[in-house]
């Protein structure tokens, strides 16, 4: 199909934009979240029954939840397994990678197990919300690498949590831009629930509590946007997300207003829940999650033959300087960056002249990416500095 160039630079001015901005995009992925499908997941978590460490339901969680993955489509699926007092478990580290920076991660995790009864709400309830997520952000895009992380031993004290920090983030001096914890997010049947509580960060280390609290924030305007949902602010505190905390990670979560007095009881079911707030929560996740891992539209095949014929950078190879055309006049500015080969930035200017030269003599001798951001779309030029 044929477009006017016109048209195209409609289509591709750029609009700077914030977390305090609804992003049409954004919402119309969250409009295809699924109540059916939580309530469909959360039944079937329950009747798996009591998922405490070592027991038989919990490894049919484990398998369960490891086929969704898979048939979902998802392949980079790790079991990370780890022993203690209680027994054996596994934590499930399913990763999807950005397309910019792949090694550097936006961690969204859960725990999976439970104790003295079936955990639907906790934490049943941010089990299948991950699962959710997951579904609908398969064939997104992201800048980002996303780990959806199901972790195990949470209540018997954060085993696999703390087992993950200390054997694969503090030995891979793991890239992690944020840890977004959910737990317990199900509500409480019979109440009104329409507010969700955004968890910050004040303890120490105290030298990730000022990114904590600005993720946080942008949390609650995002989880507003995105959902229903009413916000509070509040700590962290006992969950999957402390250990990172405690290792100088930037950490944020999600927990429920009206919290339930029924966990760590066999009355912690899904009649006493509210799988509508679920929903909501879901959404708004889904929402935040996309922005932290800045999601964007893939371009069609006739959008990259276009843009590819409308924006020129010579040299290629270059040397000192790049001479960056667009061979129509720009109606507005443009962000330009120089990514490496392992998704480092190395170069971000804004560019709003039709022809501009940018000095890249500091930059070292190797291939990069040169990327062009145009409202949710990303155009990508390999190039090539001698």
């Amino acid at each position: 199909m044929k477009y006017s160039i016109t048209i195209y630079l409609i289509l591709f001015t750029v609009i700077l934009t914030n977390a305090q901005t609804l992003n049409t995009f954004y919402a119309d992925i969250v409009s295809n979240t699924s109540e059916t499908n939580i309530l469909n997941d959360i039944t079937t978590y329950e009747n798996f029954g009591i998922k405490d460490v070592g027991s038989a339901q919990l490894t049919n969680v484990e398998n369960w939840i490891t086929s969704r993955y898979l048939s979902l489509g998802y392949t980079d699926i790790v079991l990370q397994p780890f022993t203690y007092s209680s027994g054996s478990s596994n934590n499930i580290i399913v990763t999807k990678t950005g397309t910019l920076y792949p090694n550097t991660f936006l961690i969204i995790d859960a725990h999976y197990d439970s104790i003295n009864g079936t955990g639907t709400n906790d934490n049943g309830s941010g089990t299948v919300l991950l699962l959710e997520l997951a579904r609908l952000l398969k064939d997104i895009e992201t800048e980002y690498s996303i780990k959806f992380i199901h972790f195990s031993g949470e209540e018997d004290g954060l085993i696999g949590s703390n087992y993950y920090v200390n054997n694969t983030v503090i030995p891979e001096n793991m890239d992690i831009k944020l840890v977004f914890n959910i737990d317990e997010v199900g509500g409480v049947s019979g109440m009104t629930n329409n507010t969700i509580v955004c968890e910050r960060d004040q303890s120490t280390p105290v030298s990730n509590n000022a990114a904590s609290n600005a993720f946080t924030n942008s949390l609650a305007v995002l989880m507003e946007l995105y959902s229903n949902l009413n916000t509070e602010i509040s700590s962290a505190y006992a969950s999957d997300y402390i250990p990172f905390e405690n290792n100088g990670q930037i950490i944020t979560g999600l927990f429920e207003k009206n919290e339930s007095p029924y966990v760590h009881t066999s009355s912690d079911v899904l009649t006493n829940m509210d799988v509508s707030y679920l929903f909501e929560v879901t959404k708004g996740a889904l929402g935040a999650a996309m922005e932290f891992a800045v999601a964007y539209e893939t371009l069609s095949i006739d959008e990259q033959e276009n843009l590819n014929n409308f924006i020129r950078i010579t040299p290629n190879p270059s040397n000192n300087y790049l001479n960056i055309t667009f061979e129509h006049p720009i109606q507005q500015s443009v962000n330009f960056k120089l990514i490496d080969m392992l998704g480092k930035q190395v170069y971000e200017n804004t560019l709003t002249e039709q022809e501009q030269t940018v000095s890249i003599d500091s930059i070292a001798a190797s291939q990069y990416l040169a990327v062009f951001k145009f409202n949710n779309k990303r155009f990508i030029k390999t190039l090539l500095i001698e």
